[in-house]
């Protein structure tokens, strides 16, 4: 396996305090696929059969809901060690939940589920481990999709930037932060259009809450923020 395949697998929260040496032997094991996308194409759509538990190993994806009439929301976007897919890893569900679209070319590790939930012939001592990590991975993505449907019931338009910006400010522990969506990405996860946000942000903006250029945010008035995601 090469070494910069190794190094980002070993961060990866799927194989978590798991040592390289016990991550060659479960890849032996595991049989994983390594697949190559194009930037702007598909990587999994939903509805189609799932292909197993895929990790990101270079580029940027979003994992996307669309409807029958073309219109998509962003559920979020992932960078290299990143996971998807694992959340009907051990269901009985069969078909992609949701679309994963390549934003840059990408590089795409498949595990396959069955070898996943599976016992391990080979009782390797990383297989533990791995199923723990499975657990915590999904506990965390439904906090994750608790949280998406909060921001679903903000009716607010400064509120809902109010609280995400707020969030973006506990997790960087500083006022001037680069936000880890573009903004027609933030429009898509917050359900607003995007000319909307634009236009709010400016006004903030004039009010003296923020500054921003791109996807870089400096907070000047952290009470007034506080304020409009009251």
């Amino acid at each position: 396996m090469d070494a910069n395949v190794v190094k980002i697998l070993v961060s990866s929260p799927i194989f978590h305090d798991i040592s390289p040496s016990q991550l060659d032997i479960m890849l032996d094991c595991l049989k994983p696929k390594i697949n190559t996308y194009s930037k702007n194409s598909y990587i999994a759509v939903e509805g189609e059969p799932y292909t197993g538990l895929g990790i990101l190993l270079s580029g940027e994806a979003a994992i996307i809901k669309e409807s029958a009439s073309g219109s998509r929301v962003i559920m979020t976007v992932i960078g290299p060690g990143d996971l998807f897919g694992e959340m009907i890893a051990f269901s009985p569900r069969k078909h992609w939940p949701a679309s994963v679209f390549a934003q840059s070319t990408c590089s795409v590790m498949f595990l396959p589920p069955e070898k996943i939930i599976g016992e391990c012939t080979r009782v390797c001592g990383g297989y533990k481990q791995l199923i723990k990590n499975m657990l915590v991975l999904l506990s965390t993505k439904a906090l994750m999709l608790n949280q998406r449907v909060e921001y679903l019931a903000i009716k607010g338009m400064r509120e809902k930037i109010s609280i995400y910006l707020l969030e973006q400010y506990k997790i960087n522990q500083k006022n001037t932060f680069v936000l880890p969506l573009k903004r027609n990405e933030l429009a898509d996860f917050l359900s607003v259009s995007r000319t909307a946000l634009s236009r709010e942000l400016g006004r903030m903006r004039d009010e003296g809450i923020i500054e921003f250029y791109r996807t870089s945010v400096k907070i000047n008035n952290l009470a007034m923020l506080r304020k409009g995601a009251e």
